[in-house]
């Protein structure tokens, strides 16, 4: 299998050197370039097209989200997970909304790095377990209109606007729980096709290119 090739975008000199240490010793994941800020990782994300961009959102001359919504724009396929010590719900929702595949805090372990890259590289939702609580608990304290002036409290008509059946409903919680196909098929006792199918519906009814925007679009709008 070929390795993921990755794209760090970080201006913190200290921050690079470690991660370039990690990636090193890491099987599987190739560091092509390090940039020191967003401008300059928009130009070598189009031109050296990497399967993953690291991106930082506090960046001189172009902030990561502006940064991130530039490279979606000009390819879609390069996936970007943020890296970052921001954990507020604004940040989180403007870097999904700008085309992020996901979305990790700095203090995060080696492991926890590794693991992100691998399934943002493959099309999977990542969204640090510290974010996920936050972004989840603040939308709940939220009016229910705050997201949808015609939610209603049972969210049934929000559900039915999107025409989400109830097995669609089931796999679309487990996509916001961070599972893969695979992971869904086995939980729910189906088929891996099945599964993939059941994802590939979901996407089109909601109105969304990948699974984070999926993710964030069940919670903003309480289908799950």
């Amino acid at each position: 299998m070929d390795s993921i090739k990755v794209l760090l975008v970080e201006d913190h000199t200290m921050v690079r050197l470690g991660l370039s240490l990690v990636f090193e010793n890491s099987e599987g994941i190739d560091l092509i370039a390090q940039a020191e800020n967003g401008k300059k990782g928009v130009e070598l994300a189009l031109k050296l097209t990497p399967n993953v961009v690291l991106m930082d959102i506090g960046l001189p001359e172009l902030d990561g989200i502006q940064a991130t919504r530039l490279i979606k724009k000009s390819n879609p396929n390069i996936k970007i997970l943020i890296f970052t010590s921001r954990e507020s719900e604004n940040d989180v929702f403007d870097s999904l909304s700008a085309g992020a595949d996901g979305y990790i805090m700095k203090g995060a372990t080696e492991e926890q790095m590794i693991s992100a890259i691998k399934a943002v590289s493959e099309g999977t939702a990542w969204l640090d377990p510290a974010i996920a609580r936050l972004v989840l608990s603040n939308v709940k304290k939220q009016p229910k209109n705050q997201y949808n002036d015609v939610l209603p409290e049972n969210n049934k008509i929000a559900k039915n606007n999107y025409g989400l059946t109830e097995r669609e409903i089931e796999v679309l919680s487990l996509i916001v729980e961070g599972l893969n196909n695979a992971d869904i098929a086995e939980r729910l006792c189906i088929t891996l096709a099945t599964a993939k199918a059941h994802v590939h519906s979901i996407l089109q009814k909601l109105y969304v290119e990948n699974r984070t925007q999926a993710t964030i679009q069940a919670v903003k709008e309480g289908l799950v």
